[in-house]
């Protein structure tokens, strides 16, 4: 997989003097193997190096990437079986919110997330990851059929942002996103929330009021896209990057100001250059904190999740307040 980032360039210069050196194949020389070697060495010191002191605009990037594993990948690598459910009883099945039952190590969960797609086609099909109503209506239906059962959810998302065109506004996306909200704040079940990659504005909370909200090491989670917050203030998108270090939109950020859970740690390089390693570690931690969540009652659950959100945010006040009546 081709080192295609900007701040990748140095890594790139290092994969390209490997694989000249490589097609000679069986003509390589003793020095010459030896040669591939202390580069490969270089490039994982190189690799370790830049991915340990990523700039957040450089984080945005890496959430983005096009190679990056979404649900339906993770799927397929955490899960041993997975029985998909579609639709939201009301209108359509959007599939820019994928999900169903799903039994990982035995345990069955009922296991839901945002898909992008791969190439034009299924891009299109999923809206390009950007959910309609239907979508976050299919997700709460989900929700309250795991919890019927008494079954843990799980939340995966990636999502820029939800849909914004003409047909979304007129099925009624802001209800839709509140409908979801609703709904996990009263859910008796475990709820586990994972940004894999982008973590945008309310269509990425509509499915991450969890009991635990965890991050992707490289993945972001923002009220707005760093372009648009700049458009908003500075009204032009070329202070993107200044934004984002800004509006502290990394998983490290996050986890120091106490609005994550947790920070899982991804393979060297970023998740899309190793999906199983990626997929190892994330089933890791999500079995973790299910365990950590099974003996709590529904009212404990309901609670917690409350007094997690009701914290969220600090402020403070100087001298005296008045309070008018």
């Amino acid at each position: 997989m081709a080192y295609d980032l900007d701040f990748e360039k140095p890594l790139a210069e290092i994969e390209q003097k490997i694989l000249k050196l490589r097609r000679k194949a069986e003509k390589l020389k003793p020095e010459e193997r030896e040669q591939i070697e202390a580069w490969e060495a270089e490039l994982h010191q190189k690799t370790a190096e830049i991915y340990g002191n990523l700039s957040s605009w450089q984080c945005v990037q890496v959430a983005r990437h096009k190679d990056r594993p979404y649900t339906v990948d993770y799927i397929k690598l955490m899960c041993d079986d997975f029985f998909e459910l579609r639709g939201d009883r009301r209108f359509d099945d959007d599939r820019a919110i994928q999900g169903g039952l799903a039994v990982i190590d035995g345990r069955t969960v009922m296991l839901m997330g945002n898909q992008k797609g791969r190439d034009t086609k299924e891009r299109i099909e999923c809206s390009f990851g950007m959910a309609h109503p239907e979508g976050f209506r299919k997700a709460a239906r989900l929700m309250k059929q795991a919890e019927k059962f008494s079954i843990p959810v799980v939340t995966l998302i990636d999502i820029a942002g939800a849909a914004l065109d003409l047909g979304a506004e007129e099925r009624g996306q802001s209800q839709a996103i509140g409908e979801s909200l609703l709904v996990m704040s009263q859910l008796g079940v475990p709820l586990v929330a994972v940004i894999i990659g982008e973590g945008g504005s309310g269509g990425a909370l509509a499915l991450g009021m969890g009991n635990r909200v965890l991050m992707l090491e490289y993945s972001i989670y923002t009220v707005a896209s760093p372009e648009a917050a700049a458009s908003i203030i500075w009204r032009d998108t070329i202070y993107a990057p200044q934004t984002a270090e800004a509006m502290k939109v990394t998983a490290r950020d996050l986890c120091q100001l106490g609005l994550v859970d947790e920070l899982i740690t991804e393979p060297l390089g970023g998740a899309h250059r190793d999906h199983e390693e990626a997929a190892k570690n994330l089933k890791k931690a999500i079995l973790t904190h299910l365990d950590a969540l099974a003996p709590l009652s529904q009212e404990q659950l309901v609670q917690q999740r409350f007094e997690k959100f009701r914290a969220v945010g600090k402020f403070a006040v100087e001298g005296p307040v008045s309070v008018r009546r």
